[in-house]
């Protein structure tokens, strides 16, 4: 049975992000964005969230990902391993609201996701009326929308604070050093962007991922409702289900310094340049890079064992040709 992820305080206890970072651990803030009026809409109704969030709707586009209702909800790839399993489209906010006001009067509804939108660019009315005060303002806030859609196991490179303000959503996060147990697909061709476990959480009898109980054994687990938010330690891996025919979330990526969170350029080309990425992180950030890189660059073991051969990418033998892709990377990273 995976263990509850630990809660910050008491409902209403003012929050200290030092403290919160410093714990260098994932923590559930029980009413953090109660206040918010996106969420007093959203307790009201679904309908009312959806037209609180249109009324700031100015037209433009945002990525949004269409699965058929076989894929059951949850992202991932097609089954030649050649592609995702969703369309791409980009469409408005509303355009989202809308799809999903007709999917939820299907029996079998496919699964819809808003996903990773810059508020500012989308819905600036948002941010007069919404705000975390211990976060610097140059750190932007995201939206997510959609209905009963998985985001499979992955990690994020920066700590997170993601804030529930409609629906419910299932958290499910794993230590740094679970690597090896959940099965992580390509690095380089991932359907969220971030490498992505192959491994169900919901499947735990595959026989292809002999070791995902092993990691179940570490699990953390919350439940959040609108106004609850948890902070997420970056490069912890998390899972994430959500369970209503509505969903919206608001999110906070940033790197941890002193102070305030402030936003910061991408670390990810660390793995390619670690000296010039990792000497200034603080030492807990350090050492789980140290696991990811020990896994994938200095262990015995194949990481890329339970990939197809012909979409392992970079993680396949490093012939001339894939050499040369990899400084490609470098270059475009540069």
């Amino acid at each position: 049975m995976p263990a509850a992820i630990e809660e910050y305080g008491q409902r209403g206890q003012p929050l200290e992000l030092d403290d919160l970072v410093g714990g260098e651990r994932p923590r559930v803030i029980r009413g953090l964005c109660r206040d918010w009026p996106l969420v007093g809409w959203a307790r009201q109704s679904d309908t009312a969230l959806a037209q609180g969030l249109a009324a700031w709707d100015n037209g433009s586009d945002v990525d949004a990902l269409l699965m058929a209702p076989a894929e059951g909800g949850v992202i991932g790839y097609n089954s030649a391993f050649d592609g995702f399993n969703y369309q791409h489209h980009r469409v408005s906010v509303t355009q989202v609201l809308q799809r999903l006001a007709a999917c939820s009067r299907l029996p079998d509804p496919p699964g819809l996701a808003l996903q990773s939108a810059l508020i500012a660019e989308c819905l600036p009315g948002f941010l007069e009326h919404h705000a975390l005060a211990f976060l610097d303002p140059q750190v932007q806030p995201r939206l997510w929308i959609g209905n009963r859609v998985t985001t499979p196991v992955h990690f994020d490179e920066y700590a997170n604070m993601a804030c529930v303000v409609g629906g419910s959503r299932r958290f499910t996060l794993f230590p740094t050093d679970q690597v090896r147990n959940l099965y992580i697909g390509p690095l380089d061709f991932a359907p969220t962007g971030a490498a992505i476990s192959l491994a169900r959480l919901d499947h735990v009898d595959d026989p292809r991922f002999p070791r995902l109980r092993e990691a179940l054994t570490h699990a953390q687990v919350a439940e959040l409702q609108p106004g609850d938010a948890i902070y997420i330690p970056p490069l912890w891996w998390h899972h994430v289900e959500s369970l209503q025919p509505l969903n919206a979330l608001v999110n906070y990526w940033w790197i941890p310094g002193s102070g305030r969170g402030r936003a910061m350029p991408t670390a990810l080309d660390g793995l390619l340049h670690a000296i010039l990425s990792f000497k200034s992180l603080d030492p807990a950030d350090r050492a789980a890079w140290r696991t990811l890189l020990e896994h994938y660059v200095f262990g015995e073991e194949d990481p890329a064992a339970h990939i197809p051969a012909s979409a392992r990418g970079v993680l396949g033998p490093l012939t001339p040709a894939r050499a040369e892709q990899l400084k490609e990377m470098v270059r475009r990273y540069l």
